[in-house]
């Protein structure tokens, strides 16, 4: 049993190595026959795994030639855009600032260097000028100079007007019409009914602050300082006669004004204001805003004056320190 396995191994092996030697045999023989029919030889074999291996060369063959003269005079006109003349840095970024619009009518920000403003609303007192005066209308108009997008100074008038309290002109009534004064109409009569009005105008220089600013809708805030002239007018009802260039006249009834009062002060304000552009590609701007102001008026004391009436003060609220809070409506631009 031993002897017959020995052999079944034995016999495969023999098998393969006569076939190869017969195909290297074949091989030979098959070679010389070519070199004896005198046909090229063949090439040598390729070591694929050695040539990947190699480095590549990226020299220069030997039968191109250079020109140095040539070659200097490029690098004559080249431009160096390189840092410390490191050929592997990239070209420094040009500087770049922000845009100036700089002329006669823009600040180098692009904001308008002149503002002007217009407006109306209505004056509310407060305090104790609440007591006296009741709330009316005001206008408003004035001129500025920006120095960039969020500063600027606007020179402001303002004429704010107030009505005169009921209860205050019932009082005043009954002290014209009381000794020692015994105030009559135009037909000798005490006087049956009296109206007032008071108002404050002044001229002011505002500093504004634009703390908020988008392509429609802005806030700032606002303040300033300047001179307030303050004033009372009592009237009573009149008959009055009027002619045309014909001759012909007729008579009407108007108010007549038979007291008043004034009084000059200096006066601060503040307050905040919001603006809307209609579009982002206009120029103007509502606006709304509120104020306090305050102004320093020098008290005078109530009097009768003498038998002229010189010094006649029966109306010293006039004199006294007002404190109202106009809110404004109005454009920019």
């Amino acid at each position: 049993m031993h002897t017959m396995i020995s052999r079944n191994r034995v016999y495969p092996i023999l098998g393969r190595t006569a076939a190869v030697t017969f195909l290297a045999a074949a091989g030979t023989l098959g070679l010389h026959a070519q070199q004896s029919a005198g046909t090229a030889p063949s090439l040598p074999p390729i070591n694929l795994k050695a040539s990947l291996a190699a480095p590549l060369s990226f020299s220069l063959p030997d039968d191109i030639s250079y020109s140095s003269s040539t070659g200097s005079a490029e690098m004559a006109n080249a431009v160096d855009f390189s840092l410390n003349s490191d050929a592997s840095q990239p070209p420094p970024r040009r500087p770049y600032s922000h845009p100036n619009y700089n002329d006669s009518r823009t600040n180098a920000d692009g904001s308008a260097k002149y503002t002007f403003v217009v407006g109306g609303g209505l004056t509310v007192p407060v305090g104790g000028t609440h007591n006296y005066l009741t709330t009316s209308w005001k206008i408003q108009a004035g001129v500025g100079r920006n120095f960039n997008k969020t500063f600027g100074v606007i020179a402001q008038f303002d004429w704010d007007n107030f009505g005169i309290q009921t209860a205050t002109l019932n009082n005043l009534l009954a002290i014209y019409n009381g000794p020692p004064l015994f105030f009559t109409d135009q037909t000798g009569n005490p006087l049956s009914q009296i109206s007032g009005t008071s108002h404050d105008w002044s001229f002011t220089l505002n500093p504004i602050i634009n703390y908020y600013t988008s392509d429609t809708k802005g806030a700032y805030v606002i303040g300033g300082a300047g001179f307030y002239h303050k004033t009372a007018s009592f009237s009573t009802p009149a008959i009055a006669t009027a002619c045309d260039i014909f001759g012909n006249c007729f008579a009407f009834q108007q108010n007549q004004t038979f007291d008043s009062y004034t009084s000059n002060a200096f006066g601060l304000n503040g307050g905040v204001g919001f603006t809307y552009k209609l579009s982002r590609f206009a120029s103007t701007k509502f606006y709304v805003e509120a104020r306090y102001v305050y102004t320093f008026n020098s008290p005078r004391a109530f009097s009768y004056g003498d038998a002229n009436l010189n010094g006649l003060n029966v109306f010293p609220q006039n004199s006294a320190k007002t404190t109202y809070i106009p809110i404004t409506f109005g454009l920019r631009f």
